[in-house]
């Protein structure tokens, strides 16, 4: 073994602060035109010996950050810790992860456990211990080599065992995942879906690491042969000691399988607590929202269905504050309203010749988003009278049961002949602990600071 893993310490991996943004091309010479936030911002450890499930909608960026764990992917951003001490994590994550330059200290413990920092030679001597298991067996498995080659090359490329020994070690794995030796010599073609994902598993475990990430290992696979991986993965957990991050949206599994759970929407970890906590007692709206589409066994039992409206948000420009917001059935004033979500309503409410009620305005001639304003132009300069009669039309507005968005603004002013709609600053709710282990980013929760405004 490794001495990176000699000392088999509490924390086994652990993001800090973690971010992957790809660039959106555009223009005759190809110039970065956008960024993709798949990871925004992740804090997440992972302890030895227990499985993780992350979880949430597609496009979500559960796979994006299963492949930065691995460093499959490189971040634009923070770090990923490898086998850290429980008391070294516990001061890393109390100082967050943007930490002075004279934090010396802090500074060294990244540095002393961070994988992302390591150079290639170095890694690569970590890599047989974190291993994948991808979604699709169908691909993953090289079409034109025999299994024995298959199971044999991670052996020899990292130079643990010689070409026979591979070979024998390989026939070995492939029998503790309910195969037979005999199946070395076919290729995978040969093979249905479910033995598939078995040698997909033998070929991550013959390595003998100490993590797998398990991107939705049976979503490809018949139902009757979900069960069977499923159970064989947690028999192979409990004889060799391994840790799982389990990424899926099958909420049925999770219960199964996962010890603790992660709840991802739009690049963040919205919720986070242990399986039966989080099944009892769900804190946040998106969270019950995922949990009432589980199926309900019982045709005697019904369960409310939680539909959100509208589509999940572009990761291109996610919603200022909180990301759920724009969909939340339970939505503050403070939630992160910010003039975008009104400047298509503005244009209409706000010019005299759509509007009636604005008729005392002159024509609106440009709507423009600064910052936390809202510019309404007009084509004579504005008047105090003018101002009075666009603050009478946002109240107005936010009098109505849909009108919570223009409750978020806290003033309205005459600034250089336009009129500005002033809203609160959007802060994103911080993950704050609610319970023993439970943490959550809602402002629905009294332990959550809720942003005054300017």
């Amino acid at each position: 073994m490794s001495p990176v893993t000699e000392d088999r310490n509490e924390i086994l991996l652990a993001a800090r602060g973690l971010k992957k943004h790809f660039a959106v091309k555009g223009g005759l010479l190809q110039r970065t035109v956008a960024k993709v936030r798949a990871v925004d911002g992740v804090d997440l450890a992972i302890r030895r010996g227990e499985t993780l499930a992350l979880v949430g909608e597609s496009g979500c960026g559960k796979t994006t950050l299963g492949r930065l764990l691995l460093r499959l992917i490189e971040p634009t951003e923070g770090d990923v810790l490898f086998n850290v001490p429980k008391g070294a994590y516990e001061r890393i994550r109390e100082d967050g992860p943007h930490v002075s330059k004279d934090d010396g200290q802090t500074n060294n413990l990244v540095r002393q456990y961070s994988m992302t920092r390591l150079r290639r030679r170095s890694m690569k001597s970590l890599r047989r211990f974190l291993q994948p298991v991808f979604q699709d067996p169908f691909t993953s498995l090289d079409p034109r080599m025999l299994i024995k080659d298959i199971l044999a090359e991670p052996l020899i490329v990292n130079r643990i065992a010689t070409r026979q020994e591979a070979y024998e070690l390989g026939a070995k794995q492939l029998q503790e995942v309910g195969l037979r030796a005999e199946h070395l010599y076919r290729f995978p073609h040969e093979f249905s879906g479910g033995q598939r994902q078995r040698i997909a598993i033998a070929r991550a475990l013959v390595s003998e690491p100490e993590f797998l990430m398990l991107d939705e290992p049976t979503s490809a696979l018949d139902v009757s042969v979900q069960a069977q991986i499923l159970n064989l993965l947690l028999d192979i957990q409990q004889k060799q000691g391994l840790t799982y991050l389990l990424i899926t949206h099958n909420l049925s599994v999770v219960r199964h399988m996962a010890d603790r759970v992660a709840v991802m929407y739009l690049g963040r970890i919205v919720e986070r607590a242990p399986t039966a906590e989080l099944f009892g007692n769900p804190l946040h709206p998106y969270t019950k929202a995922l949990l009432s589409a589980i199926p309900v066994p019982d045709p005697n039992r019904r369960r409310e269905r939680i539909i959100l409206p509208g589509e999940v948000p572009s990761p291109i420009n996610p919603p200022s504050g909180c990301r759920f917001h724009t969909r939340c059935g339970f939505v503050l004033v403070n939630c992160g309203w910010s003039p975008r979500d009104i400047a298509t309503m503005a244009a209409h409410l706000f010019d005299p010749s759509r509007n009636p009620e604005a008729a005392e305005l002159s024509q609106l001639d440009e709507v423009v988003i600064q910052g936390d304003r809202l510019l309404l132009a007009y084509r004579a300069p504005a008047t105090e009278v003018q101002r009075e009669r666009v603050e009478w039309l946002v109240r107005a507005r936010a009098a109505l049961p849909d009108g919570i968005r223009f409750r978020a603004i806290q003033n309205v002013a005459v600034d250089d002949g336009r009129i500005a709609l002033e809203f609160l600053h959007p802060v994103e709710p911080p993950l704050l602990e609610v319970s023993t282990e439970h943490v959550v980013s809602c402002y629905l929760y009294p332990t959550a600071e809720v942003p005054r405004g300017n």
